[in-house]
């Protein structure tokens, strides 16, 4: 178990690998692999768009690891 505020920063960059630190790996596994098809898919299909939609499910993450501490 780490700090709350460790595992938020890992998990915005890294969406899902925050909740992993913090024991819910089930959680953190879909959610890394979610990251990986939405940066995929919306890089590809909406561009900018597809970017901030992909910051905003990050900065999403990082709040559900921060609130799992």
């Amino acid at each position: 178990m780490v700090s709350p505020i460790v595992a938020a920063i890992i998990s915005f960059f890294f969406p899902g690998i925050g909740q992993v630190v913090q024991g819910e790996t089930q959680k953190g596994i879909i959610m890394f692999v979610a990251a990986i098809v939405l940066s995929i898919i919306l890089t590809y299909a909406l561009g900018t768009i597809g970017n901030i939609i992909y910051l905003i499910y990050a900065i999403y993450a990082a709040y559900d690891a921060y609130n799992m501490g």
